[in-house]
């Protein structure tokens, strides 16, 4: 079987009986075990996986299919619990903890759509880096590199190489600042962050909850469409394509470009050529909603950093802040400064930002911009040197943390390529709740962006 096969394509041969779930479990679980990089997986649930795919052989032998996903292989960032496993959130801290006495509710909601869930996959520690850089577990290596060791992404690291170096056809992840766009673009595959609400969060390791969302990475829209419903206890998905010609994007040109690598705007300028040619209209604008997220994080600090804080304060004082990457321990005592009066005017101030959006925006209009600004880059200097690894963090997390703290859902989609052959993502995004214009958007421009068309 295909690696880079979709779970759109192996439905089709699942659900016709060309191939066995069990005999897709097995061979799926090999391939992880046997795989050269063992950082991607931080644990292999193979005796689920079994019975899983055997319950999914069974009902599909029996015409009693569960649906489009039933049998197909899913793997967990490891931050989502599953019964009977310890959730260690990429931490040295956690990993002695007691095992899960339930699945989280999207664990649940997909093995309700007939879904085998194979492992769990590698993250930052507690998810606080957008680069993928785990010391206690190793660092997964970027699935697209062919020269040098480059960073995955973060933090759904693993969940991104999984797919992209066909161990997986989907992988769920989290994003609280891109943690699901970044690893996607850097490796050169789908990923869709939900607006914050849309699936339960029961279950899932939190980072900050004012922004936390989830989402799948996988190969191709559709399938990240079909993942959507089964994670919302659909049935089927209702997501409908929509002609070109009414696809409307504005391309904000307040801070994505800023600094960005000449190959990256070039391949995402290339795409948006594309785009216009099969009818899309394109407008350019710019966005001073954008520039003043960064400007108050400036006056009060990071609304992340402030949360992050508070989930972490007593960890941080006590004997486990010496077992966590340094790099997370700096990041996260940031938040000590920032005080509760702080902390009050960003949540206003952001109440006040996505309504100001909205006032930017036309109806029915879409963002579209660069991803990251950057191709993955190598590992081996952000491990030699804090201060590269602190400034190519943050703006690695740039562009997509602008779509958390407004409160928005957006689909990454490769687009070409930049420097080193490295993937390009092209970033579509819309405002709160609009997950159904936005998907129906990707799936309709997909081809057209990747170059396809």
């Amino acid at each position: 079987m295909d690696g880079n096969m979709s779970a759109a394509g192996l439905s089709v041969l699942l659900q016709a009986g060309t191939v066995d779930p069990v005999e897709l479990a097995t061979t799926t679980l090999d391939k992880i075990a046997g795989h050269r990089d063992q950082a991607i997986f931080t644990a292999l649930l193979g005796e689920r996986a079994l019975a899983e795919a055997k319950a999914s052989s069974e009902r599909i032998r029996s015409g009693r299919s569960l649906g489009l996903l039933d049998g197909i292989p899913v793997a967990w960032k490891d931050l989502f619990d599953t019964k009977g496993s310890v959730t260690t959130a990429g931490s040295a801290v956690l990993v002695d903890g007691v095992p899960a006495r339930a699945d989280a509710v999207v664990v649940k909601a997909l093995a309700s759509a007939g879904m085998v869930s194979v492992g769990r996959t590698n993250l930052s520690e507690f998810a606080f880096s957008g680069l993928g850089i785990n010391p206690h577990c190793g660092t997964a290596h970027n699935a697209a590199s062919r020269d040098v060791p480059r960073i995955p992404g973060g933090s759904s690291a693993g969940s991104g190489v999984a797919v992209a170096a066909g161990l997986v056809p989907v992988a769920i992840g989290t994003d609280t600042g891109g943690s699901i766009r970044i690893p996607a673009a850097l490796n050169g595959i789908v990923g869709y962050k939900a607006t914050r609400g849309r699936y339960s969060m029961q279950g899932v390791f939190p980072l900050a909850k004012s922004l936390d969302s989830l989402g799948p990475l996988c190969r191709t829209v559709l399938d990240a469409i079909w993942i959507d419903a089964a994670m919302r206890g659909r049935t089927a998905p209702d997501v409908s394509r929509t002609d070109l010609t009414d696809l409307k994007l504005v391309i904000p040109e307040t801070v994505v470009f800023d600094d960005a690598e000449t190959a990256v705007v070039a391949a995402f300028e290339a795409a948006i050529v594309r785009l216009e040619k099969a009818g899309a209209r394109i407008a350019r604008r710019a966005f001073p909603v954008f520039a003043e997220i960064f400007g108050l994080a400036a006056r009060h600090g990071a609304l992340v950093t402030a949360e992050a804080y508070a989930l972490h304060k007593e960890r941080l004082q006590g004997a486990d802040a010496e077992r966590m990457d340094q790099r997370v321990v700096a990041r996260t005592r940031l938040g000590e400064k920032i005080g509760m009066t702080d902390y009050v005017a960003i949540l206003d101030a952001r109440q006040r930002l996505i309504a100001a959006l909205a006032d930017t925006l036309e109806p029915g209009e879409l963002m579209a911009h660069p991803t990251l600004p950057h191709v993955a880059p190598p590992i081996a200097p952000l491990l030699a040197d804090d201060d590269l690894f602190f400034k190519a963090n943050g703006k690695t997390l740039r562009n997509t943390s602008i779509g958390n703290f407004l409160d928005g859902c957006g689909v990454s989609i490769p687009c070409g390529t930049g420097d080193a052959g490295m993937p390009v993502g092209f970033l579509l995004s819309g405002q709160r709740n609009e997950d159904e214009p936005l998907l129906s958007a990707a799936l309709s421009a997909e081809a057209v962006i990747r170059g396809d068309a």
